[in-house]
């Protein structure tokens, strides 16, 4: 039987743009905020799991916080880094091989579109000639087809974009702290029709920090945690439409993000229905209207109307992105995932300030990584 697993400490180093700092000393200072928040030294920690896409190493760490020989395991997951560093700490603790783990996420990335390399993805050189690599042009010609399929109008992508950037006003750690209104984000440059630049998440720095304990050990420290009731990770399956991706089916396959859902409400034991807040990849704003649908929280289509009532603000019927996503924190690619987590265990404490959701007991995370591969973590207080 799998032991039950709590996080009893979080930290981060605000997201956006901060010289002479490195990505992997922005996770060092990530990690000492979550140690200070559990009541910890470096020396308690067992085990170790994280990841960067752009900064380096995240096992390199231990020069700065201590070489205390625990074993450390980099990972590399796309957007989903984080969220697989999650799932790792959490399953060496259910096993009962250790009581203290540390998941950890941070970069620095250059100004500028992400644009990575084909050959890096096993894709042939002419797929990047076309300019998919450029994501951008990718996630545009996706909720292109998603808008024409389901009939998503371009003000439900702005008012999403507007939602966030309002969230990120009242979020300490957040790059956006200005509220942009919807008919400035309508009417600024279109990057990829059709979404503007204010529609798009831009590449950031940040990093993100979680102590995850055994039940047991927990108690023993007198600890204020919050369980993580099911992680789950899901790849690609036939047929169906993700990023890097060289061709599209014919078919309608299935999808990484509803098989990740699926997993995780059906070991929790619970439903859509009970989830109280929830962070959902967001790319740019066409990617949360998506995801909205294949977490499970809405029928296609339907997200013109909870936009349209603000059904997905704070003090709405799910609030979703409280604390502005990835449109006002910005992506720093290995921290974004553990960032949703962070924000969902600040709501379950009742920690979250002015963007707190009122009597909050679930928290619902789902991260989406190149390519096609997506991570969902529920939460319970």
């Amino acid at each position: 039987m799998s032991e039950d697993v709590y996080i009893i400490g979080a930290g981060i180093h605000p997201f956006g743009r901060t010289d002479g700092r490195s990505g992997r000393e922005q996770g060092v200072f990530a990690v000492r905020e979550a140690m200070a928040d559990a009541g910890l030294e470096w020396t308690d920690i067992e085990c170790a799991y994280g990841g960067s896409a752009a900064a380096g190493s995240a096992d390199i760490m231990v020069n700065e916080l201590g070489l205390t020989s625990l074993p450390f395991t980099n990972v590399a997951n796309g957007c989903a880094t984080g969220g697989s560093a999650l799932v790792s700490a959490q399953m060496a603790i259910a096993s009962g091989f250790y009581d203290l783990a540390l998941a950890v996420g941070f970069d620095k990335h250059p100004r500028g579109a992400f644009n990575a390399k084909p050959s890096d993805y096993g894709l042939p050189e002419w797929y990047g000639q076309t300019g998919m690599m450029l994501t951008t042009q990718f996630f545009a010609l996706k909720i292109q087809r998603y808008m024409q399929l389901h009939g998503i109008s371009r003000t439900t992508l702005g008012r999403v974009a507007e939602k966030a950037f309002k969230n990120g006003t009242i979020t300490p750690h957040a790059w956006r702290r200005s509220p942009i209104d919807l008919d400035t984000i309508m009417n600024a440059p279109m990057i990829n029709d059709p979404l503007t630049k204010y529609m798009f998440c831009a590449p950031a720095e940040g990093g993100v920090a979680l102590i995850l304990a055994s039940e047991k050990k927990m108690k023993e420290l007198g600890a204020h945690g919050v369980k993580i009731a099911k992680v789950a990770v899901k790849t690609r399956p036939p047929d169906s439409f993700e990023v890097f991706q060289a061709g599209v089916s014919i078919k309608e396959g299935g999808k990484p993000t509803v098989l990740a859902s699926q997993a995780a409400f059906e070991g929790a034991g619970i439903g859509p229905e009970d989830i109280d807040v929830a962070q959902l990849q967001d790319t740019e704003s066409g990617a949360e209207i998506m995801h909205m649908a294949e977490n499970g929280f809405c029928k296609d289509g339907e997200q013109e109307e909870w936009l349209a009532n603000g059904w997905s603000e704070i003090g709405g019927k799910l609030p979703v992105n409280t604390d502005g996503g990835c449109l006002a924190c910005g992506e720093p690619i290995g921290a974004s995932g553990l960032r949703q987590v962070y924000e969902n265990v600040q709501q379950l404490r009742g920690r979250a300030g002015e963007r707190q959701v009122e009597g909050a007991k679930t928290g619902y995370s789902h991260v989406y990584g190149a390519p096609g591969l997506s991570a969902v973590a529920i939460l319970q207080s």
